[in-house]
């Protein structure tokens, strides 16, 4: 098991709330306690969780899981989900790329194609800034603290001024009955914003996700031309989102 394995199981059996002590994590990941502590001092440095006597109480609070938790979570499907996506993409495109952790693995995938990309977050933003032939565009505009998203009327009128040939679009939360949402209403603003200012939407969305409604609602699956997920997703919801004319693809 390696560490970003260790530390997704660590932060879910710590989702209850209670105190977990050392010997039960170690048992439950699988390596020695002073692997683990290495580990608890790592989760604590992000704010994930808070390191007590002997045990580890967890720091999540809220709905919305803080990016420094969701980096960690599924990381394998979000890469297989990012090779994808940008297999989806043709140099000399214009892309939106939405925030969040699963869109950050489709921009580590575009790091070497000729491209125009406007990040929504200074993390994709990172991901891209030393490829050297994408044009990377800024929108802009005020930075949600831990997301690091960009939001606020001045990213929204980017797309006021600018179209673009692809947006890759991140979810909270996705269904076929209540389409795409976000726990962040400013943030959703943005998200509708690049959705209509694009030719084409793509959404990278992994399995974790389905089922799932957050409080902002983005669009309805309609305005998604392309889904790629991951083989997990629910078969179910993955039938009506065909049927809402939503090409589905599993990786």
């Amino acid at each position: 098991m390696d560490v970003a394995q260790r530390h997704e199981l660590i932060l879910q059996r710590l989702r209850g709330g209670e105190r977990v002590p050392v010997g039960a994590l170690a048992e439950l990941v699988g390596a020695s306690e002073m692997t683990v502590r290495r580990d608890l001092d790592a989760l604590e440095r992000d704010g994930l969780l808070r390191r007590v006597r002997g045990a580890a109480v967890s720091m999540l609070t809220g709905e919305e899981t803080p990016y420094a938790a969701r980096a960690r979570q599924r990381s394998e499907a979000k890469r297989r989900i990012g090779a994808a996506v940008a297999a989806l993409v043709d140099d000399g495109e214009t892309v939106v790329l939405d925030g969040g952790s699963t869109t950050v693995e489709v921009a580590r995938k575009l790091t070497d194609r000729r491209l125009t990309v406007l990040p929504l977050s200074l993390h994709a933003a990172d991901a891209l800034r030393a490829a050297s032939q994408v044009r990377l565009v800024l929108p802009g505009g005020d930075v949600r603290p831990g997301e690091l998203a960009f939001v606020g009327p001045l990213t929204e009128h980017a797309f006021d001024v600018m179209r673009f040939d692809t947006m890759v679009l991140g979810s909270c939360g996705l269904s076929a009955r209540d389409g795409v949402s976000a726990h962040d209403l400013a943030e959703g603003a943005v998200k509708q914003a690049a959705v209509r200012a694009s030719a084409r939407v793509v959404a990278a969305i992994d399995s974790s996700k389905f089922g799932r409604t957050a409080f902002g609602r983005v669009c309805p699956v309609e305005e998604i031309d392309v889904l790629v997920t991951d083989s997990d997703a629910p078969e179910d919801e993955v039938s009506r989102l065909r049927e809402a004319g939503v090409e589905v693809r599993l990786v």
